[in-house]
């Protein structure tokens, strides 16, 4: 009966520090969802003649939105206001791409873009978890970028030195990262001597089209009539068979690591007039694992991935004021990036 009774003190408690250490965890978090929309381009009208008779026909393009939804805790820094009562997810804060936040401890973000640009859709997520310390910084996030084709989760754990008044910052570590085989070119094996893609071997082989040589006829996998011309399946057809061949290809592939030496920096100064605050990361070395789809093959050898980004704001006077803020990111053979920069003049 003791131990019973010993066993609930134990559990009670264990589950009322985990209360407490979860509350604390989300303290001052906020969970956001929103919808937002727009007109997208106007309508334009398309004429064309068939046997002599004028068509006419309208290109409409629906009307732009963006579904976001997200989870967040991340103190903001000192030139970060908050602009509005309601966070709807429309905010760009380029400091959510810094390696280190405003202060030490435990934050988060969980948000993702579900949008509809100009007809197309895409899909962004960017997720963090990460914990800074006096010496030490631990990450684990996955970035997916549906515009530039982009998506990785990566983990690095570094060693931090903290310079004078702690304004700058260096650190060293070691960088995972989980991806698609970036790189890989599933078309280079149909690539000829002369240089030149055997496309329609490939479409016949490969993808299971057909082609009636006598009457000049070529047939889509469950045979249909997709061209009746040598014109019409090289500039419309081919491409298409080609994009599918590739995306089957990658889409066999299971995702592999990149294991990275990792070296960055972080700076952050702020007055009422003034703030600067930049952070950069370089990965010089990747070890090779000998992959058959390992991106020393396609790249012979070693490259250098790198990232960061630079906030910078100044008021020059009570009416005259100027900013510039942006980040970078080269990772593999993709590269994608973000910038805005002006100035404000107040009239009074």
């Amino acid at each position: 009966m003791k131990k019973l009774l010993l066993l609930v003190v134990l559990l009670v408690s264990f589950n009322t520090q985990a209360q407490t250490d979860l509350k604390k965890i989300f303290k001052f978090a906020t969970v956001y969802a929103a919808v937002n929309g727009g007109t997208s381009l106007s309508d334009v009208d398309i004429y064309s003649v068939n046997t002599g008779k004028l068509e006419q026909d309208v290109l409409e393009t629906p009307f732009d939105y963006t579904i976001t939804g997200g989870l967040r805790k991340i103190k903001r820094f000192g030139y970060e206001n908050k602009a509005s009562a309601f966070y709807d997810g429309t905010e760009n804060s380029y400091s959510d791409a810094a390696t280190i936040g405003l202060v030490d401890g435990f934050e988060f973000l969980f948000e993702f873009d579900y949008r509809r640009q100009q007809g197309e859709i895409y899909l962004d997520q960017q997720h963090f978890v990460r914990y800074v310390a006096d010496k030490w910084v631990a990450k684990v996030e996955y970035n997916e970028n549906g515009f530039v084709d982009i998506k990785y989760f990566e983990a690095s754990q570094r060693y931090r030195h903290q310079i004078g008044d702690g304004k700058l910052s260096f650190n060293v570590g070691a960088a995972q990262r989980l991806s698609v085989p970036y790189g890989y070119d599933p078309l280079e094996d149909w690539i000829l001597a002369n240089g030149n893609l055997h496309y329609t071997f490939l479409a016949l082989n490969e993808m299971g089209y057909s082609v009636d040589v006598s009457e000049g006829q070529y047939f889509d996998p469950s045979g249909n009539l997709v061209a009746s011309s040598i014109d019409v399946w090289n500039e419309v057809v081919v491409p298409q068979v080609l994009s599918e061949y590739t995306e089957k290809k990658q889409d066999e592939i299971p995702n592999k690591i990149e294991y990275s030496l990792v070296l960055g920096f972080d700076y952050y100064h702020y007055t009422k007039k003034f703030w600067f605050h930049s952070w950069g990361n370089i990965m010089p070395y990747h070890l090779d694992t000998q992959n058959e789809f390992s991106y020393h093959k396609y790249n012979d050898g070693q490259w250098i991935d790198y990232s960061g980004g630079l906030i910078l704001g100044h008021k020059i006077n009570k009416h005259l004021g100027v900013f510039l803020e942006g980040k970078y990111n080269k990772y593999w053979n993709r590269n994608w990036h973000d910038f805005s920069l002006g100035l404000n003049y107040v009239i009074f």
